[in-house]
């Protein structure tokens, strides 16, 4: 089967940013653009294509990353062609791009952070009335981690307070001094009516009721003196990325468009800049010059070998193995992201880095060892889907019924293993309880958690041994209020849920010694195990490091892994308040054996001993997870707000005007934050509005480490 689009013809694009910046409106408007909905789903009447799931829809915000194909050829070439001449170009220049449309909300980052992994650029949206907001940040350094290129939309310029000017500078100051203005709008506010080419020096004007006629122009004269100069600006920025193009500039010759539009494009690609465009998705401005951007600056997956090369490991060997983008390789996919859909089962989200895959043939799980049957592979468009017989480097979609793989598995060839780098998410923060009410809920309740955690990397399922109860783990109340909802919904599941809980760790300030012996003499064989081991605290977020100093055979090489799970399983159990104990290094240097009586479980009572009696000694402390805040509140409530802030042990870190609204940046300890909502809307009659990250873990003062342990018990 001949493949219609060469690679060079492929974007593998997300659209990011924070909540409620309109990315899902700017999706929609793709979709419609490029023929694929006939008509214009909108987020706020809980009609949008990619939001399709009814918790999406009931709330307006996106949850699960929605994926789909859709086709392109730059409106630029098009405009006052005739039908014959559209289809000329359209052979040449269509392009094929998959949509990943991310969450905003913090609690969801797993779907960000998994998309972004097999993503070849970005389309970062940003509200043209707040510019630069604390997940913005976020989606951001996430995006950096995994050297995805990006273009800018600055959106919503047709809203009151709207400011195309202060919204590019807070993209300079707070991510990024590579940021271009490749567009300028024409107007603001209720006045926003095209956007001005800054390269071509020519206004473009939208008209027809979904902006779908595009009408060249002169710049506006009011507005030519800018352009002048944001185009002096860009074209400095570009030539002094080619030295070739420098030395003409130099000379004071004319560098010519399509010159500047390619080597702005190898920078984009090299993330060395970053093209911003502007418009108003929702009064259908701007959409289709920003989808041109997409395909002049953002990469195939041709281009991005070179700063993303598709690197994995030998499962045999562990040598690195490089796999370039073609057909011809042997197939290398990773799988993204697990979905349960209640008419066809498992759907296993991929992406194919090179080679083909067919359905009917068997591929390789190489994290998990074993072959896997590819019965039916799917094309997705947000929630219905196209069977295909096959697809090849550079698709996107989805296989149905595979039956042991999960996120991050790499799926290859069975006579050419490889394994591709896995996909790290973060720890859960919030915890709670969850009982079922009646015998047939148990049973449900027990498959129900298994898919939710297939599905979601930052959802965890623990047991508290002392008391049977069942506690989940997730990112944030809004996480695990939504993964309850779809218990009910989704596998009737009834259940009595308990208060959320914060996840505390335990950890030591200083260093010690100990030993730990382990005798028992009764009839017959004994029992004996004895380490000496030191501790020392590690640098925050490095968890857990075992050194093996061992030297003669003083204890036998098969007693050491004995010794080191006992040492897991203490730290697991905490010393202060049974919290996990993390960011300890310990180092096993000496200690005895009895060569009748030593047992794999005399070492590892041992092993448990040492660390308990070590940590005791090395000035053990609590551990809280600390929230990055952003409040968003008019004038009049500004102070009631600080002052609950700092109520909260809340640290101010930074305050702000945005138009009329005052920002505050703050740190506070997740434990002072449930129910904040709520107390935000009374406190500012419901004008008030927050977001909140996890940020890392810090000390928890004496007097309050005190309640907790008292808790506890």
């Amino acid at each position: 089967m001949a493949k219609r689009y060469p690679l060079e013809r492929y974007r593998n694009i997300g659209i990011i940013a924070h909540i409620d910046a309109g990315k899902t409106t700017v999706s929609e408007r793709i979709l419609f653009y490029t023929g694929i909905s006939h008509k214009i789903g909108e987020v706020h009447e809980g009609a949008a294509t990619m939001d399709w799931m009814e918790q999406e829809r009931e709330r307006g915000i996106t949850i699960t990353s929605a994926a789909t194909t859709c086709f392109w050829t730059p409106a630029r070439l098009l405009y006052g062609a005739d039908d014959a001449t559209k289809a000329k170009v359209r052979e040449t220049h269509e392009h094929r791009i998959n949509i990943i449309d991310t969450p905003g909300h913090v609690d969801f980052t797993a779907e960000v952070e998994r998309s972004l992994r097999v993503l070849d650029g970005g389309v970062t949206v940003f509200d043209g009335v707040a510019g630069v907001e604390p997940q913005s940040e976020t989606v951001w350094r996430q995006a950096d981690k995994y050297k995805v290129p990006r273009i800018c939309f600055i959106n919503k310029l047709d809203r009151m307070g709207a400011s195309f000017d202060k919204s590019f500078d807070s993209i300079i100051e707070r991510l990024t001094p590579h940021a271009v203005a490749v567009q300028l709008p024409i107007g603001l506010e209720e006045h926003f009516s095209g956007v001005v080419d800054v390269l071509e020096k020519k206004a473009y004007l939208f008209s027809g009721e979904h902006g779908e006629i595009i009408t060249e122009a002169e710049v506006p004269a009011d507005m030519v003196a800018d352009v002048e100069k944001h185009r002096a600006t860009l074209v400095e920025k570009i030539v002094e990325k080619n030295e070739a193009l420098m030395e003409r500039y130099l000379a004071g010759e004319e560098v010519s468009v399509d010159d500047l539009r390619a080597t702005l494009r190898t920078a984009t690609i090299a993330n060395e800049l970053i093209p911003v465009f502007c418009g108003s998705a929702l009064r259908n401005k701007g959409t289709q010059l920003m989808l041109d951007g997409v395909i002049d600056y953002l990469p195939s997956p041709l281009d991005i070998t070179d700063s993303k090369p598709i690197k994995g490991t030998d499962p045999k060997t562990g040598a690195e193995i490089i796999r370039t983008p073609s057909d011809e390789e042997p197939l290398t996919a990773l799988a993204f992201k697990i979905a349960t859909d209640p008419f066809v089962g498992n759907l296993a989200y991929f992406r194919i880095y090179s080679g083909v895959m067919k359905k009917g043939t068997y591929v390789m799980n190489s994290t998990k060892g074993s072959q896997e049957r590819v019965g039916r592979i799917v094309r997705i468009h947000a929630n219905h889907r196209e069977d295909v017989e096959e697809m090849s480097t550079g698709d996107l979609g989805a296989i149905v019924g595979l039956k042991a793989t999960t996120t991050g598995d790499t799926l290859c060839d069975p006579e050419n293993p490889i394994i591709l780098e896995k996909i790290t998410f973060p720890e859960p923060v919030i915890n709670l309880k969850i009982e079922p009410k009646t015998k047939v809920d148990q049973e449900k309740l027990g498959m129900a958690l298994r898919r939710l955690a297939d599905e979601d990397p930052t959802f965890r399922v623990t047991g508290d041994s002392d008391t049977g109860e069942t506690i989940i783990w997730g990112m944030g109340e809004l996480h695990l209020e939504i993964l309850v909802d779809r218990m009910k919904r989704e596998f009737g599941v009834e259940a009595t849920i308990g208060r959320p809980r914060v996840s505390y760790k335990e950890t030591i300030m200083g260093s010690a010694d100990a030993e730990g012996k382990y005798i028992r003499q009764s009839g017959g064989r004994g029992q004996y195990g004895h380490a000496k081991i030191k501790i020392k605290p590690l640098e925050r977020g490095k968890g857990f490091s075992f050194v093996n100093q061992i030297k003669g055979g003083v204890i036998p090489q098969e007693f050491i892994n004995p010794i080191e799970k006992g040492i897991k399983e203490a730290l697991d159990r905490g010393i202060v308040a049974g919290y996990p104990m993390v960011d300890v290094e310990v180092t096993l240097y000496d200690g005895s054996y009895h060569e009748v009586d030593s047992s794999e479980a005399a070492f590892k009572i041992a092993g448990s001993l040492a660390l308990q009696e070590a940590a005791k000694a090395a000035k053990p402390v609590l551990l809280e997870p600390i929230m990055k805040m952003q409040v968003t509140v008019p004038q009049e409530f500004f102070g009631d707000v600080t002052g609950d802030v700092n109520s909260k042990r809340g640290r101010i870190e930074g305050m702000n005007d945005r138009g009329a609204l005052k920002v505050v940046d703050a740190k506070v300890p997740l434990s002072e934050m449930f129910g904040y909502a709520t107390k935000l809307r009374s406190i500012t009659q419901g004008r008030g509005s927050f977001t909140m990250e996890f940020d890392h873990y810090e000390e928890v003062p004496k007097n309050v480490e005190a309640q907790i342990v008292e808790g506890r018990k």
